[in-house]
């Protein structure tokens, strides 16, 4: 990646690598990111050695966040007619490839943030710094990257309802006793645990590891054409009546109260649609 770029990978032996994203400062997913992650993983589908592979942040509140809104219309669009939308192919291949995928999770993961993470095999969060949360519906929009289909698998069809249309905010003691991540651990032991998981990991048998997961994806991962189908509804709804007015309070909330509306979003979102 260019020095430039919201993501950079670091290749930490022949059988791991690690994918940090930085965009401060509020690690919000723009279009490049989405371009430069699916080229990583695009690549490392066809690298012979990779085992293991973590998605981390290098800023310390903001795990992967939601969609900059105001990137939404430079979105990436497929090369061809007939493949899928990139940010869908991108999890997709995630959950799908050979290799396994973690998420060490710090910090707010929203949005386009959490169906990355809900993409990864295993998910181990900070038990005092990572919150969760799927705001689209706040925003008079709706999950376009695997959320609606990924979420219910997890948490159960309830929970996601709640957490989906409430898109309110959530503590990792509450999404480690829903199911939402595998789990949590002091914030200060969040780093040798994922090392060691890792190392463990990658001292396995390739091929038998690879083999474990495709056999419990066929069990549990959601339809292809489901999250397809999600992605058009995602991009029909940017364009609706629902997403101006609450953009537009959004952004003088913002003006008025800065990072605070980041770090606060679920209870803002409630804020705003009561007054419009």
């Amino acid at each position: 990646m260019s020095p430039s770029s919201t993501i950079r990978l670091q290749r930490t032996t022949p059988q791991t690598a690690r994918i940090t994203f930085a965009n401060p400062p509020m690690n919000l997913v723009v279009s490049e990111t989405v371009v430069a992650l699916h080229k990583i993983v695009r690549g490392l589908d066809d690298d012979p050695d990779i085992q293991v592979v973590v998605f981390a942040s290098e800023v310390p509140d903001f795990f992967f966040n939601h969609f900059d809104g105001a990137d939404a219309g430079n979105l990436p669009v497929p090369e061809h007619e007939d493949d899928a939308p990139v940010w869908t192919d991108l999890v997709l291949r995630l959950s799908k490839a050979a290799y396994v995928s973690i998420a060490a999770i710090r910090g707010r993961t929203r949005g386009a943030g959490n169906e990355l993470a809900l993409a990864c095999d295993l998910r181990y969060a900070s038990r005092e710094k990572a919150f969760f949360g799927q705001p689209e519906v706040g925003v008079g929009i709706v999950p376009g990257g695997g959320g609606a289909e990924r979420l219910p698998r997890s948490i159960g069809r309830d929970r996601a309802l709640e957490a989906i249309l409430g898109s309110a905010d959530y503590d990792a003691d509450v999404a480690e006793r829903w199911g939402w991540v595998t789990r949590t651990l002091p914030d200060a032991q969040l780093d040798a645990f994922v090392d060691a998981t890792v190392a463990r990991l990658a001292s396995f048998d390739r091929q038998a590891v690879a083999s474990a997961k495709a056999m419990v994806g066929r069990a549990t991962l959601p339809p292809d054409a489901d999250l397809i189908a999600s992605y058009g509804q995602f991009v029909d709804a940017l364009t609706g009546p629902a997403l101006p007015p609450r953009a537009m309070a959004l952004a003088a909330l913002a003006a008025d109260k800065g990072l605070d509306v980041e770090y606060q979003l679920g209870e803002y979102l409630g804020a705003i649609n009561q007054n419009l």
